[in-house]
């Protein structure tokens, strides 16, 4: 687990909310906000106590899309990924996984992560994997990005966050380290930002979950790792061209 001075956990957020590239920044328009078009949601469906209606005829469609544009969004459709070559229809089973989760687990969030619950949410990762792989064994990274839109309860295990946060894979180990990083610098989760609605003009009243929070932070931090490695790189590369 990477630790972060109080300062760096502020620089990283401000970074990830206000951005420094086009599509960064929590615009309507810009990719960043597709996370919070399918959190509200999917979340909107539990607060008024119905998340059986995500698989009905009028909502089923409209949720299979939510989930696929937001994984398309934030890079889990690219290249040769294996749900490139899906409908939306694919995601008809993780729907109905997602309408029926107990209510415990839209509960968790890092500030509640125990041995219990981080055995609930692995399990949940699990099932995930088991209704969204195609022809492949889906990944980590895709069922964390999964649990994060929807639920709000995990970061997402990509490789800028496993970077940033200094762990390799999602497993107790891992979600017990999310938790201790969370007690020693409860303040600076202690603050409530609003996610950005559809409808520019809406004021939104949903919050960025903890475990959203930790996401931004050390995905933040992971991508300054990234960048400072590749300008290493291209700056080694510039010095070997000139002694040649």
């Amino acid at each position: 687990m990477r630790d972060l001075t109080r300062e760096a956990i502020e620089e990283n957020l401000k970074k990830f909310l206000t951005g420094e590239k086009k599509d960064e920044g929590l615009l309507p328009t810009e990719r960043y906000a597709s996370f919070d078009y399918c959190y509200n949601y999917f979340q909107s469906f539990r607060r008024r106590g119905k998340l059986s209606k995500l698989t009905s005829d009028k909502n089923l469609e409209q949720s299979c899309l939510q989930i696929a544009f937001y994984l398309a969004s934030w890079g889990m459709l690219r290249g040769s990924t294996e749900l490139l070559k899906m409908s939306s229809r694919h995601y008809v089973s993780l729907i109905e996984l997602i309408s029926n989760t107990p209510k415990d687990l839209w509960d968790i969030d890092i500030d509640k992560y125990n041995p219990e619950s981080i055995e609930k949410l692995l399990k949940l990762s699990e099932d995930i994997k088991s209704v969204i792989k195609s022809r492949r064994e889906a990944s980590d990274t895709l069922s964390t990005k999964i649990m994060l839109g929807v639920f709000g309860n995990i970061p997402a295990f990509d490789s800028y966050f496993i970077t940033g946060f200094g762990v390799w894979s999602l497993n107790e180990k891992s979600l017990t380290e999310v938790g201790t990083f969370y007690s020693e610098h409860t303040d600076s989760f202690e603050r409530k930002i609003p996610t950005v609605e559809f409808n520019p003009k809406s004021e939104s009243s949903r919050f960025y979950t903890k475990a959203k929070l930790m996401d931004m932070i050390f995905f933040t931090e992971g991508l300054k790792i990234a960048e400072k490695k590749e300008a290493e790189r291209k700056a080694k590369e510039q010095l070997n061209l000139k002694s040649s």
